[in-house]
């Protein structure tokens, strides 16, 4: 997932309820511009804010949140696995969507956090860190873990380091999923869904393809909380069909 998200205090405006930037960012001597430009520019973003506000670790939470208020993918009781899952902003959005940290009454769910890098834990989750999902011994540790069940819904925001070259930035994070789509078929039950990050490029459309051989129905999502600048998409991808065994 994106790097670690930094709160930053914002004045908000009562009359209007958005968030204005009422002087200029200090202590900017010294820093890179594109430096400046990031901090102007979550000075400037209300989900930073809202992030904040809320006790999420990163404005992408509200990015599966708005995909799940939409097409209803985490439900208490399921069984969620995230892949790449720091700095945890989704995988706080699954525990709590899915009851894994049992505070309301009804079924309680799953949820596995996977990522390379260590990070704080999430309650009510499995966090994984120091661990990539590719690594036979991740996907042994976790299937003990999994006690035998399958998977409900596999997420991956995960993306690249950019380079700043749209081509190569493409094709390395059509890399990642992947990587994600496999782990996905491995360890997911049928009728699941998977949830994967991809940036535009030549190969979305290639992929959208091959996740129609293993799931029943394939919708792009561009959610509001992602940035105007921004070339992400999200594949949501339900009902899969199950592999075939000989």
């Amino acid at each position: 997932m994106n790097s670690l998200c930094r709160n930053i205090s914002l004045t908000r405006s009562l009359h209007t309820g958005r968030v204005l930037l009422k002087e200029t960012p200090r202590n900017l001597k010294g820093k890179k511009h594109s430096s400046q430009l990031w901090l102007e520019r979550q000075l400037r973003d209300p989900y930073v804010e809202k992030a904040k506000q809320e006790k999420y670790r990163c404005r992408s939470a509200f990015k599966l949140l708005e995909i799940n208020e939409r097409f209803k993918i985490l439900n208490p009781g399921l069984t969620v696995v995230d892949c790449g899952a720091a700095p945890g902003s989704w995988t706080q959005v699954a525990t709590n969507l899915t009851n894994a940290n049992g505070k309301k009454e009804g079924p309680v769910g799953r949820v596995y956090a996977v990522d390379k890098l260590p990070f704080y834990p999430v309650e009510g989750a499995t966090v994984l860190g120091n661990m990539d999902f590719t690594n036979i011994k991740t996907q042994e540790t976790l299937n003990k873990l999994l006690q035998g069940d399958k998977v409900d819904v596999v997420l991956s925001d995960m993306a690249p380091n950019a380079s700043g070259i749209r081509e190569i930035d493409h094709d390395n994070i059509m890399l990642l999923a992947y990587a994600a789509l496999r782990f996905a078929l491995q360890i997911s039950k049928a009728q699941s869904t998977f949830v994967v990050k991809i940036w535009d490029g030549g190969k979305m459309q290639q992929f959208e393809q091959n996740l129609l051989k293993f799931y029943s129905s394939v919708r792009a999502i561009r959610p509001d909380a992602t940035r105007n600048e921004s070339t992400e998409t999200f594949l949501l991808a339900r009902r899969f069909k199950g592999l075939k065994t000989s």
